[in-house]
C-alpha cells in the first residue's frame, strides 16, 4: 500500500514488455471479439444522476449496435432501458438526452411507455387481439449508481458490482462529493478519431510521455505526476500543482488564481487525480471539476471519444475561472494525444513495426493488454489468425473446442 492508501500493483524485475500484437489493431474478426466480450460484458458509465434530476429526464447511450436510455420515472427512481419500442424496435426517444413531459411516445407508430417502462398502451389495441401490456414493457438493462455515476452492462460479464469494483475509490470518491456535482453544457464534446479504440487506450494508460508531449502538464505537475495500478483493472494517477508558478499563460494563472479548496482533504487540495476502469473509462478530477471521459468504439478504424463534465454547488467567480483555466489545459492536453493515438495506431500497419518495449514507467499498459489477453488469449498470438479462425480458435484457447 502506498502513501495514498491504494494497494498497489508492483512492477515485477523481468517482465515481458511487449505489447498487443499489431494485427489486432485492425482485424475486424477481432473487433466483433471485443465487442461481444468486452465491451457488452463489462461495465459502461453513462453519465449522472443529477444529469436528469426531475422525472421524465433522459439520457441515451449506444454502443457497438445496442442502445440504451437511462430515465427517471415519476417516482424518483432511475432505471436503464433498451431503446427500442416492442412493437417494431424503433428507438422510444431520439438524441443525446432529454425530457418526456408523462410518458416516452413511440415516433413510429404512437405505443406509449410509462417513465418506469411499462406499457401504457399501443396505437389501435384493437388490431392486436388480444395484446397483454404487462408482457410488452420496455426491456431493462443492469445499471448500478456509485456515487451519482450511473453505469450500465448491456450483459452479465466478469466484473463484480460496481460498489465492489471501485471500492478502493469510494474514499476519494466521497471525498469530492460526488454525489453533489452539477452538470456543465458542452455542445458537441465529441471526437471522431481515425484508429482502433485501443490507440487511445495505449496512450492513456501511461504517463511516461507527459515531460515529452504535454508541456501543459508537465508545466503544472509533471515534477510530481506518479501512475498506481490497482488489481480488478483499475488505476490512478495523480500530479501536484503549486511548487511552480507554471510558464504558459494557462498554467501560470491557474495556479495564481485557483483559490484553495479547505473542504477537500489537505492530500486533494493541491491533486489533479484520474481513476482508470477498464476496458475504457477514466475519472478525472480537479479541485474546482469533474469529469469523466472514455472511448466509444465505432469500427476497428474509428473511435469516438466523448464523455461528461461537472461542477461543484455553489461555484464562487474564482473557483469558476479556475475551472476555466483548468479546462483549457486539459483541451490542450486532449488534442495532444489524439495525435499521438493516430500516430501509434498508424504504425501498427507498418511492416517495419516490430511491436512495443515498454517501459516500467508503461506497465499499466501492459496490465491492460493483461486483461484483454486473459478474456480473448488469441491476442497472444504474435501472427494473424485467418479471420475467418479468429473467434474458433479463441474458443479453442479458452478450452471451449
Amino acid at each position: 500500500m502506498n502513501d495514498l492508501g491504494f494497494d498497489t500493483v508492483a512492477v515485477p524485475n523481468d517482465w515481458d514488455r511487449r505489447g498487443l500484437p499489431a494485427w489486432a489493431y485492425h482485424s475486424q474478426a477481432m473487433f466483433d471479439l471485443e465487442r461481444d466480450e468486452v465491451f457488452l460484458k463489462h461495465w459502461q458509465v453513462v453519465g449522472h444522476v443529477n444529469d436528469i434530476p426531475a422525472p421524465g429526464d433522459w439520457l441515451a447511450f449506444d454502443m457497438l449496435g445496442e442502445r440504451a436510455v437511462v430515465m427517471r420515472g415519476q417516482d424518483g427512481v432511475v432505471r436503464a432501458f433498451h431503446n427500442l419500442c416492442r412493437h417494431r424496435g424503433a428507438r422510444v426517444v431520439d438524441g443525446v438526452q432529454g425530457h418526456c413531459r408523462n410518458a416516452m411516445v413511440c415516433p413510429f407508430h404512437g405505443w406509449v411507455y410509462n417513465l418506469d417502462g411499462t406499457l401504457r398502451g399501443a396505437a389501435v389495441p384493437t388490431s392486436f387481439g388480444t395484446l397483454d401490456r404487462s408482457k410488452f414493457g420496455l426491456k431493462p438493462i443492469e445499471m448500478e449508481v456509485f456515487h451519482g455515476f450511473v453505469f450500465i452492462r448491456f450483459n452479465p460479464g466478469p466484473q463484480p458490482a460496481v460498489a465492489e469494483m471501485l471500492a478502493p475509490y469510494d474514499v476519494d470518491f466521497a471525498a469530492y462529493r460526488l454525489t453533489e456535482v452539477l452538470p456543465i453544457t458542452l455542445p458537441s464534446w465529441g471526437t471522431d478519431l481515425a484508429v482502433n479504440w485501443k490507440s487511445v487506450r495505449d496512450v492513456d494508460n501511461e504517463g511516461y510521455h507527459v515531460a515529452m508531449a504535454h508541456p501543459g502538464l508537465q508545466d503544472l505537475y509533471g515534477r510530481t505526476y506518479k501512475d498506481y495500478t490497482l488489481e480488478g483493472g483499475l488505476s490512478v494517477s495523480i500530479g501536484y500543482f503549486g511548487d511552480a508558478p507554471g510558464r504558459t499563460w494557462s498554467v501560470r494563472n491557474y495556479v495564481k488564481l485557483a483559490p484553495e479548496q479547505t473542504w477537500l482533504p489537505e492530500r486533494l487540495r493541491k491533486a489533479w487525480t484520474y481513476y482508470g476502469l477498464f476496458p475504457n473509462a477514466v475519472f478525472s478530477f480537479t479541485p474546482e471539476g469533474v469529469q469523466f471521459y472514455h472511448e466509444v468504439p465505432v469500427s476497428p478504424g474509428v473511435t469516438r471519444t466523448t464523455g461528461r463534465l461537472y461542477r461543484h454547488p455553489n461555484e464562487d467567480r474564482a473557483t469558476r475561472i479556475a475551472r476555466y483555466l483548468a479546462y483549457r489545459i486539459d483541451r490542450a492536453t486532449s488534442e495532444e494525444d489524439q495525435q499521438l493515438s493516430i500516430w501509434s495506431n498508424e504504425s501498427m500497419k507498418s511492416q517495419a513495426f516490430e511491436g512495443f518495449h515498454l517501459s516500467d514507467l508503461e506497465y499499466g499498459v501492459r496490465r491492460h493488454h493483461d486483461r484483454l489477453r486473459a478474456i480473448l488469449p488469441v491476442l497472444t498470438l504474435e501472427t494473424a489468425p485467418e479471420e475467418r479462425r479468429i473467434a474458433a480458435i479463441n474458443q479453442e484457447m479458452l478450452g471451449f473446442a
